[in-house]
């Protein structure tokens, strides 16, 4: 299979990427493949986090230059750049607005829309020798998977204008000093650290985790006015679940607080 899902313990799941899709990038079915499996993972109710890794010596190269060229002669380029972006770009608003944790395993180049969906994780843990590339220009290309979204929000605006108009190349090293990636790790320990992220953010409230992703997200683009009541209304809403009765009593009564049990 072209992807494959492991169910861990404690509401963490695994999307692994086979080494062809991750190195010969994503067409039209292999996108629809990984759409519907995201889809799936981010509407389960049982599931807290998603790690999402690839193989070899790629994390996701992006699109397939091969369907590229195919679609050049066959006159239909424009109908599969907007297929392509119009499977991914949803699956990412969804990563962004859900109380799953989303964290990319970065075991290896990550470019194009590979590394929009690594850069639109919660959490990215990387190996030293990664590749992260927009690639774009190369190809006569603008950007697209949120990456001109991301990747300012992460590095600043001049750092990533640099990125995209120098068609820079950052090591697993360079990422990290940037801030493009969270946590710098050799190849065996890489499953191993995600999972442990995975497991601890996963293990908050439903509510705390949703509405913090969503909070954090508007406060780049809303007045403070704005944010407050944002924050008012989020708030107000994890009031009434049955998860704050669970963290009111924990605390009182001095034990660790067991979200989304039943």
């Amino acid at each position: 299979m072209s992807i494959t899902v492991e169910h861990l313990s404690k509401g963490v799941s695994l999307v692994t990427l086979s080494v062809e899709t991750s190195r010969n990038g994503l067409n039209m079915e292999s996108m629809k493949s990984m759409s519907d499996i995201i889809n799936d993972l981010l509407e389960d109710s049982s599931i807290k986090s998603i790690i999402m890794t690839g193989s070899g010596k790629f994390f996701c190269s992006g699109a397939d230059i091969d369907s590229f060229a195919s679609a050049i002669d066959k006159g239909n380029i424009a109908d599969l750049v907007g297929g392509l972006t119009s499977l991914l770009h949803p699956i990412q608003l969804k990563i962004r607005a859900s109380e799953k944790i989303f964290i990319a395993a970065i075991n290896g180049s990550a470019a194009g829309g590979g590394l929009g969906l690594a850069l639109c994780a919660d959490y990215r843990v990387c190996v030293p020798e990664a590749k992260l590339a927009a690639a774009f220009f190369s190809l006569g290309l603008s950007p697209d998977g949120g990456t001109t979204w991301l990747l300012p929000r992460l590095v600043g605006n001049q750092k990533a204008k640099k990125f995209f108009f120098n068609n820079e190349v950052w090591d697993g090293n360079k990422a990290l000093e940037y801030g493009a990636v969270d946590e710098l790790v050799e190849s065996e320990e890489l499953i191993e650290s995600a999972i442990k992220v995975a497991e601890k953010w996963g293990s908050w409230a439903e509510s705390s985790r949703r509405s913090t992703k969503q909070l954090i997200d508007a406060s780049t683009s809303t007045f403070m006015e704005t944010q407050l009541e944002f924050e008012k209304l989020l708030i107000t809403n994890s009031s009434l679940t049955p998860d704050f009765v669970e963290g009111v009593s924990s605390f009182l009564n001095k034990r660790n607080p067991n979200f989304g049990e039943e």
